[in-house]
Order: C-alpha cells, then sequence, then structure tokens
C-alpha cells in the first residue's frame, strides 16, 4: 500500500466536489481523507499503485460537470510522512490554509432538481429552494471560506432530520450540500407587508395578480427581480410608466426551450447556453409571429431572454392552482433607475412598492447581490455586454504570474470592481452606475465582502483619471494608495489581460466620454498599448461638444455643433431647419454657447459622434438610455442591408490627416458627406450603413498608419461602441484582409462593465515594476 498526499485547485468548492471524491475513492478501493482548505481542496489517498492510479485519472475525467480543475499537485508520501494507516475514507472538518481562492458562481437550478420539484411523491414537491450539490446558490449566500454551511446564510436554518441524514450519506446527491433544506426546516416565501400569507399561499397570490395583469416584485438569488406577463400589452405599458423607462429594453424569462422556439430564431450553440447551468440572459433575434407584447423592446429586432434557474421561477409558471400563466414574464431588474438592484425587505419595500402590486420575498438571506448576466452572440459564441450571476466572480488567469495584490474599481457607468491576487484576476458581480449613492454604498459593501471571501487586502487601487467621479472618491477613502489609469487605456488592457496578451498592441478605443488628462473629453482613440503605458497615436476628428451632461443623452446638439462648424452659422441654421434637428429657440441656445465658447468642451467621443449621425438622419434625436441613439443608428443600418447586397454608394479611402503629435481619422468629412446625401433625401437607412462602412474603413486605415508607426500588428478592439456587432464585424474583417491579428472580447464586456479588469491589471504590473 502506498500514500499520496493531492492538492486540488479550481472551482471545487459549492459543486459537490468533495462527496465525488469520497463516492470515487470508494469505488476506487481508496482509503483516506478529504477536506476544503479554502485555496484548494486536500485529498490523502491511501491504497495500491494501480488503484490510485485509476483514482487520480478519474479525479479529472468523473469530475462534476459544475467543477473546474485547474491544477493538481500529486506527491507521494514516504516514511514519517505517511502516518497512521486509514481504515476508511472521510471528509474531514474544513481548515483554512493560505493561497489561490476560487469561489462558486450560483448555479441555475439542475434537472434532477426540477423534476423533484414536480414530483407529488418527493417531499419536497413544489419547494421553492430545492437544490443538490450540483445547483443552487454559492456566492450570494457566502459570508465567508472555505465554503461550509456555518459560513452561509443557511446557517440559521438548521437541518431536519431528513435533510441531515442526506447530508450524511456519501451515496445521497445532496451528501455536503450546504444549501440543503426541505418544506420542513428550509427558508419560506412570503408576501412583504402581508407576512402571514406565505408558502404556497403566497406563490398562489402572486401568479393570480400575475395572471390578471398585474406587476410583481419576486426576489430570486442575487436579488428581486420586477415581474408581468410579457404577452400582455397593457401591463408591459404600465410598468414601463411605473419604472419611467420608456423605449429601454426588458428581459423575458421564458418557460422553457420550446417557448423560446416559438418566439426567437435560436443560432447554433446559442441552445447550450440558454440551458446550461449559468442561464444568462442572451440576445436572440425575434421573429415576425412572436406571441409577446410590443412594448417588450420597441423596435428592437431583438430581446434579451433567459430561462428559470430558480425554483421560485418555475413555480411561477407552473403550480397546481387551477391557472395558467403565460410562457413569457417580464422579469426586470428590482430597482429604481440608476440604483443598484435590491436585495432585502427594506430596499424592496423603500423602492420597489410604489412600482408594483405584490412582493414576494423569502427569509434566506442574500450576502452578496448580483444582477443577471447579459450576453450577445457574435461569430459562433457569446459576446458578454454584463458580466454577473453565474459567471461572477470565476477569476482570469494571466501569465507569467505575478506577487501582488491590487484593486481595480471600475467605472463610473455599469460599474463592476476587479481584485487581482497573485495574478488571477476576480472581477465583481455587476453593480451599477455611480451617480445614485445607493449604488455607491453597494460597491462599498460589496468590496469589503469579496475582499474577505478573497483573503485579499490591496496595497494598490487602480481607478479612472477623472478627479471628481465617485468611484474615484470611494477609493480614496479606503486609504490605500491610488494607481490613475487613464479610461481608454484601460479599455485596452482589458481586452489584453482576457486574451492573455502581454506583448504590445494597437487599441482601437472607441466610447461614450473618457477624461483625457489633456483637458479635452476623449472616446475614440487609436493607442500603442503595453502593459506598462500607452501612447496616443491617433483619434477621430475632435469636434465641440455643447450643453454639459445634456449633450450626452441630445445627439441633435453634436450634430448640430458640427453643422456649426463645418458650415458656419447661417448654414447650420437652414440644414438644421430642413431637416427638423431642433427648433428655433434651440438653436438660438446653442448658438450663444458655441460662440461664446460656455459650457463647451472639445471631444474626440465616438459614442457622441454615433449620436449625431443618428440626430442628423432622423433615428433618434435623443437617448432615453445610454446608447439609445445609436442602438437604433445600428438597427436602421442592418435593416437597410436585410434586402441590399452592399452599400447604395461608395466611399473614398480616408486619408490620416496629421495633427502635432497624432493622426486624425476624417469623422468631420463623412459627417459632411452623410449631410449633403440626406438634404438630397437619400434613404435614412442606407446612410447609416455607409455611416458603419465608413468608420469601419477609417479603423483599419488609423491602423495600417499605426503599424507603420510601430511595427505593431496585433489589434485590440475595446470600448462600448464595439457593443455595435455590425461595427465590429466589418471593422474585424477590414483588419484581418489588412494582415492583423484581431483581438476581441468574449467573456468580459467591451463597455465599462470591463474597465475594472484592466484597471487592476495596470496597476498589478506598476506594483510589479515598483522597486522593492
Amino acid at each position: 500500500m502506498s500514500r499520496w498526499n493531492i492538492k486540488i485547485y479550481g472551482i471545487v468548492q459549492g459543486v459537490g466536489f468533495r462527496p465525488f471524491v469520497s463516492r470515487l475513492a470508494v469505488s476506487c478501493h481508496i482509503c483516506g481523507t478529504v477536506c476544503n482548505k479554502g485555496p484548494y481542496v486536500e485529498i490523502d489517498a491511501e491504497g495500491t499503485e494501480a488503484d490510485f492510479e485509476q483514482f487520480r485519472q478519474n479525479l479529472r475525467n468523473k469530475a462534476p460537470e459544475r467543477a473546474s480543475i485547474l491544477k493538481m499537485d500529486v506527491q507521494q508520501q514516504e516514511g514519517e510522512e505517511k502516518g497512521p494507516v486509514f481504515e476508511q475514507f472521510s471528509i474531514i472538518e474544513s481548515s483554512r490554509e493560505q493561497g489561490d481562492i476560487f469561489v462558486s458562481p450560483d448555479i441555475a437550478t439542475c434537472d434532477k432538481c426540477r423534476e423533484e420539484l414536480f414530483d407529488p411523491e418527493n417531499r419536497r414537491y413544489l419547494h421553492p429552494f430545492i437544490n443538490c450539490t450540483a445547483c443552487g446558490p454559492r456566492l450570494t449566500i457566502l459570508d465567508a471560506m472555505p465554503y461550509d454551511r456555518e459560513r452561509t446564510s443557511m446557517k440559521e436554518f438548521p437541518m431536519c432530520p431528513d435533510c441531515q441524514k442526506e447530508y450524511t450519506t456519501p451515496n445521497d446527491r445532496r451528501y455536503d450540500a450546504q444549501p440543503v433544506c426541505c418544506n420542513q426546516c428550509g427558508p419560506e416565501v412570503y408576501l412583504l407587508g402581508k407576512e402571514t400569507v406565505r408558502r404556497d399561499e403566497a406563490i398562489k397570490t402572486v401568479r393570480r395578480v400575475l395572471a390578471d395583469g398585474g406587476i410583481a416584485a419576486v426576489k430570486g438569488i442575487g436579488g428581486f427581480h420586477l415581474c408581468c406577463d410579457a404577452t400582455n400589452e397593457k401591463a408591459v405599458a404600465r410598468l414601463r410608466r411605473l419604472k419611467h423607462r420608456p423605449f429601454k429594453p426588458f428581459a423575458v424569462m421564458m418557460r422553457d426551450i420550446e417557448s423560446v422556439h416559438r418566439s426567437c430564431r435560436i443560432e447554433p450553440g446559442q441552445k447550450e447556453i440558454l440551458t446550461g447551468h449559468q442561464k444568462p440572459i442572451l440576445l436572440l433575434r425575434k421573429k415576425q409571429n412572436a406571441p409577446l407584447a410590443p412594448g417588450i423592446a420597441p423596435g428592437n429586432p431583438k430581446i434579451g431572454v433567459m430561462l428559470p434557474y430558480t425554483p421560485i421561477h418555475m413555480l411561477l409558471f407552473d403550480y397546481p392552482d387551477g391557472l395558467s400563466l403565460p410562457d413569457a414574464l417580464i422579469m426586470t431588474s428590482g430597482n429604481p433607475a440608476g440604483a443598484p438592484i435590491c436585495h432585502n425587505d427594506q430596499e424592496a419595500q423603500e423602492a420597489l412598492a410604489p412600482l408594483c402590486d405584490v412582493i414576494l420575498s423569502h427569509n434566506r438571506r442574500i450576502r452578496l447581490r448580483a444582477d443577471d448576466t447579459v450576453m450577445d452572440w457574435f461569430e459562433g459564441k457569446p459576446y458578454m455586454i454584463r458580466r454577473s450571476r453565474g459567471f461572477a466572480p470565476l477569476p482570469f488567469i494571466i501569465s507569467p504570474k505575478m506577487e501582488g495584490q491590487v484593486l481595480g474599481i471600475g467605472g463610473e457607468l455599469k460599474n463592476t470592481f476587479c481584485l487581482s491576487r497573485n495574478g488571477l484576476f476576480y472581477p465583481s458581480p455587476y453593480i451599477g452606475d455611480m451617480s445614485d449613492l445607493r449604488t455607491i454604498s453597494a460597491l462599498k459593501d460589496s468590496v469589503r465582502l469579496m475582499e474577505s471571501l478573497l483573503e485579499t487586502r490591496p496595497v494598490l487601487v487602480g481607478c479612472d483619471l477623472h478627479p471628481r467621479y465617485n468611484t474615484t472618491t470611494a477609493a480614496r477613502e479606503l486609504r490605500i494608495p491610488l494607481f490613475p489609469v487613464q479610461h481608454h487605456y484601460a479599455h485596452i488592457l482589458s481586452c489584453m489581460a482576457e486574451n492573455d496578451i502581454h506583448t504590445p498592441v494597437i487599441g482601437v478605443s472607441f466610447d461614450g466620454t473618457g477624461y483625457g488628462g489633456d483637458g479635452t473629453i476623449w472616446g475614440g482613440e487609436i493607442l500603442a498599448a503595453s502593459c506598462h503605458s500607452f501612447l496616443r497615436l491617433g483619434s477621430i476628428e475632435p469636434f465641440r461638444q455643447a450643453g454639459g451632461d445634456r449633450s450626452s443623452r441630445e445627439g441633435w446638439r453634436i450634430a448640430l455643433a458640427l453643422l456649426y462648424d463645418l458650415h458656419g452659422k447661417e448654414g447650420a441654421e437652414k440644414i438644421a431647419e430642413t431637416l427638423q434637428l431642433c427648433n428655433p429657440q434651440e438653436f438660438s441656445a446653442m448658438d450663444f454657447l458655441l460662440h461664446h465658447q460656455i459650457n463647451t468642451v472639445i471631444s474626440t467621443s465616438a459614442g457622441r459622434l454615433f449620436d449625431a449621425v443618428s440626430a442628423l438622419l432622423g433615428i433618434r434625436r435623443c437617448s432615453t438610455f445610454e446608447g439609445e441613439s445609436a442602438m437604433f443608428l445600428q438597427f436602421a443600418a442592418e435593416e437597410w442591408l436585410d434586402h441590399h447586397a452592399e452599400a447604395p454608394f461608395k466611399l473614398p479611402e480616408p486619408v490620416m490627416q496629421q495633427k502635432k503629435n497624432r493622426f486624425l481619422l476624417p469623422t468631420g468629412q463623412l459627417f459632411s458627406a452623410l449631410t449633403a446625401k440626406r438634404l438630397a433625401g437619400e434613404d435614412s437607412r442606407a446612410l447609416a450603413y455607409l455611416f458603419h462602412i465608413g468608420i469601419a474603413q477609417m479603423i483599419a486605415s488609423a491602423c495600417r498608419e499605426a503599424r507603420e508607426k510601430t511595427g505593431l500588428s496585433t489589434v485590440a478592439l475595446s470600448g462600448g461602441v464595439f457593443q455595435n456587432l455590425l461595427l465590429l464585424k466589418e471593422s474585424k474583417q477590414r483588419l484581418e484582409r489588412a494582415g492583423f491579428r484581431v483581438l476581441l472580447h468574449s467573456q468580459i464586456p467591451p463597455n465599462d462593465g470591463g474597465l475594472c479588469l484592466g484597471q487592476a491589471m495596470a496597476a498589478l504590473y506598476h506594483l510589479s515594476a515598483a522597486p522593492s
């Protein structure tokens, strides 16, 4: 008999790994122990050489499907190392060790639990919190590591004898499943404000409200949703009024994959994402005859779809109460505009009660809020828009491994933060926009909890260069040295980190606005970027952005400023009147600002340029949510492309203009050409497509120019503008034809939700380069 010590690193906590090891050891005639050390699972195994080899191979080959083994260290023990002989195999008490830590995200309800949920013969029939070692809450109930029941919010629910027996029986599917519970010993659902209405009566009441066209707030794994019948236009319109959300799309939860097929086109690979254990919101093309209310996503060819991922969601769709509910329910984040998702009763009562008819809550505490993950689809794989539930805080691993602990505090919009510990980067779940004090508070609380879970003590904080951002203020309050990182450089670093690239690249960073450090607003930048620094090689043509914060929502202001500088006051006034860009009073106010340079900044924002073109073409004059004008500009271009093989006009090859220390993309020339064709009565959809082609051509030309200056031939595309998949496709194709290697995002958002990864990478490289 021989003795081996095995240390297994990766997602091996909260996925039934120790019970799996125990069952496997017994089947392979191995004696010994397994325990959770926090950073890893440790196995002491004793048996014959042949039995151990079978055991070792099956550890990898037959691991639970939710597990992810990143590294396995095996050492044979000799002499006194061996200790006493083992007589059986057992799971022993967890202990804490220092090292890399991997926290499992929350896992959607598995098929076996769903089957039991609706089995009248099963003791967990209709139990709203059914789970097992393969599914259920993880991150959102966790107080501390290692992941054991006493360190989760489930510690408040002592197990009944039946659950205790399952929890301690090695051959049971719930062996060592930390959130295990049943109708007798687990959490309960209830109606907030009517706490006497509990359990089945609470669920039946909510189903009646939804069936009658009402609105419910429902507490899930990571927070509350607002919910209504997605086939009832009146209910959807009422939710829009109450939430002050006139056009921004609502997410839809559908009963099952067959319901999705009836409403949406599903491309190869998308079914696996929809039905997998993470269950994100996936943006799908809507069928023309989809049985859904038009108000779900007005004017949008796509809808965000997810399948039920908790037992509570499943019970809302199906319950033996005689009611028939639709196959689709609106399931949108339960929060007021700008605030984080509500995660406890007090927040729900204050913020959601005015927006709904009933609130379904429960008494299992959410320790860390986690909104739904949102994905688009590009070239046959996911393209992340919001990384949160089901994915956070899975780490990104970069090489070579660097020592040090840092924090990337994230952006002002779509905030997430990122903790880095010895070369592992852990992005947080989605927090929200930092304009709301509640979101700032949620950021601080979440940072503290994640630092505790990951046992990190950052010594440096990567933050935005803008000195007045709320994220910068929050970072300063941590009393840790700050390392400001330029916004667009952080975007490129996030793309490099995701692709594990550490050699210099040409960075194309296109987004809304970012502090440039030279007194201007940046947003359409061509950079030469390394892990240590960057050089601004070029940008789109600077333009004047007048009107302060309103100019970021009112694209007509940007369009008018461009016309003003291209055609003078009289020419701009005539064009604005012809195209109904603004009324005389609005023109007069803008003329005053532009003439006197009041409340006016110089900008190279690609996002604002898209808004301006959308207004110029009569598509969207203003935005009611971030990115609306640009999004509908894309839809118009794609609508043209659906019916035509190519652009209606040929554009000349763009010629870069030199200005002092950088070159400029001739975007003013393109805007002028579009204006002339619009005045000539050309189809706005055709011009929208022409604009996308023009920008893609400029990006390719700019990168060729950058290659001549630097010798670099790898291009990273990042920034919120590259959520536009039409621009992404046209740019990528042209760059690859020009011989470039193109780096894209997939698992981290190109928008500001990915900034934290770039900030953390910059801070860690700075830390590693600093003299000791």
